[in-house]
């Protein structure tokens, strides 16, 4: 696992990081997804769960209130309170707050059963984690994904981020997530930020959480050093 941090630009200080799947080798979570076999796409996905709070229970600063982001496919998830088992005994054993992770899906994975992710977050936050929803405005469904149901957090996607601070178009865009977000109660992250222009525009816009190199790469099982901004 790598971990990159998630930046609170109003109490200017790290919110939380994100637990990233890495290869032995550097390689990236597409890669060594690709690897990974249907009937072993569930082990994986516990196994990775386990292995992120086990870390974060030994990297986070104890004293500070940190959100730990691990990603999961819904497609892995076949019955929600008893994929949920692994969670909770890492979190016991490892003697991490529930409270404090957050489980991430992606828009860019096509989701045929909308009935059954809403199961899933549903008995996710039944157990007090925050769900959010990855790469938004990128991938398969949109708006209409978020009219099935509301992540309490949504991410947006880099390629509506990219070069923002010359683009009216992707500033009208943007805006129009916030509005919407705004209405539905719904916290939002940019993410995929990499130069100060485009933190600035997005920070006036009023978003308030921020992903990106601009503030640290991704560091290989540990916290990386974050610009403060």
């Amino acid at each position: 696992m790598a971990f990159q941090p998630i930046y609170d630009a109003v109490e200017q200080r790290v919110w939380g990081y994100e637990a990233l799947v890495r290869g032995m080798g550097g390689e990236g979570a597409f890669e060594v997804l690709s690897k990974v076999s249907p009937d072993q796409m569930y082990r994986f996905d516990q196994d990775c769960r386990t292995k992120a709070i086990e870390l974060a229970a030994r990297l986070f600063p104890a004293e500070e209130e940190l959100k730990l982001s691990i990603n999961f496919l819904p497609k892995a998830v076949y019955e929600p309170a008893a994929c949920l088992r692994a969670t909770l005994n890492a979190a016991r054993r490892f003697s991490f707050p529930m409270s404090s992770i957050m489980f991430e899906f992606t828009e860019n994975e096509e989701v045929r059963d909308t009935g059954h992710l809403t199961n899933i977050i549903t008995e996710y936050r039944r157990h007090g984690f925050t769900t959010a929803l990855d790469d938004f405005g990128a991938g398969y469904a949109g708006l209409g994904l978020l009219a099935d149901f509301q992540p309490d957090l949504i991410k947006i996607d880099m390629k509506l981020i990219r070069g923002i601070d010359t683009s009216p178009a992707r500033r009208a865009v943007v805006d129009g997530i916030l509005a919407i977000a705004g209405d539905l109660d719904i916290t939002v992250l940019a993410e995929g930020i990499e130069t100060e222009q485009e933190f600035e525009v997005l920070k006036e816009s009023g978003i308030r959480l921020f992903q990106g190199y601009w503030f640290a790469k991704p560091a290989f099982e540990e916290l990386p050093q974050v610009r403060a901004a």
